[in-house]
């Protein structure tokens, strides 16, 4: 059985090294799609060809960030390479197991063989608690290990699917994959994501890097307030506020809707 994660970067040096390494040794593909990186990132894929990562492919960048347009070619690339297992990933993110020793591709072929086509992931988001903290270029998994559970919502990520026809990705901007008959596993995964490494990392990224499309703000009514960062709103939370996946567990019982990066 082949699980293939299918990646969309620009720019992601800062993690990709460490994203297509987690893939392979949790038994998994990759395919990526480039949308015209400047920083190293295509120099780090290339060398992962034939080591997990099966294919990359280049897509103009257009001068925003076209969302709608990746998700829409995510859904073919599904369509394309075959009758598999897919995930919806992205480069800042490390999707395991919650049972220690089981890897991924192990948990995604026990759902497959009790039914299911579709997984939901427990969204954990790990941040810098102060701003003097920066694991840029350091092993950020170690560095940061302090997270919230984040849950805005049931099935907040069901980023995990086999379909063989048509599935959608629009319509919850990438959240859910939608198609008749879903079988959702009951057993959801664990995603720790990694959105920023530091404070300066947080700033550079949402005020100056990351251009969104007016459509999808304005029409679809995605990216919410990361369209409108404002650093003098934003903060990182305290340590007394998180929990400590690595020694607590990964707790559930106080979930955030809402980021406190973004909603201060």
């Amino acid at each position: 059985m082949r699980i293939i994660a299918l990646l969309a970067i620009r720019n992601e040096a800062l993690y990709l090294e460490r994203c297509l390494r987690h893939l392979s040794e949790q038994g998994l593909e990759s395919y990526l799609i480039d949308n015209d990186s400047t920083d190293p990132s295509l120099e780090i894929a290339r060398a992962w060809l034939g080591r997990g990562l099966i294919g990359i492919e280049s897509r103009p960048y257009p001068g925003f960030y076209d969302w709608r347009g990746i998700l829409e070619r995510k859904a073919e690339l599904a369509a394309e390479l075959g009758d598999h297992w897919y995930i919806h990933h992205d480069a800042d993110e490390i999707r395991q197991s919650p049972v220690p020793g089981r890897t991924l591709a192990e948990a995604i072929a026990a759902a497959d063989a009790a039914g299911y086509d579709a997984i939901d992931f427990l969204e954990f988001v790990f941040t810098p608690t102060d701003r003097t903290q920066d694991a840029r270029g350091t092993d950020y998994v170690a560095a940061l290990p302090h997270a919230y559970h984040f849950r805005p919502n049931p099935l907040h990520r069901v980023n995990a699917w086999r379909h063989a026809g048509p599935v959608d990705l629009l319509s919850f901007g990438g959240h859910r994959a939608e198609f008749p008959g879903r079988r959702l596993s009951p057993e959801p995964l664990i995603l720790r994501h990694y959105p920023f490494l530091s404070w300066e990392h947080l700033v550079s990224k949402y005020r100056h890097e990351r251009r969104y499309s007016a459509y999808e703000v304005e029409q679809l009514g995605w990216h919410g307030k990361r369209a409108h960062f404002d650093p003098n709103a934003a903060r990182l939370p305290a340590p007394e506020e998180l929990i400590r996946p690595d020694v607590e567990g990964w707790r559930t019982d106080r979930p955030r809707t809402t980021h406190p990066f973004l909603e201060g």
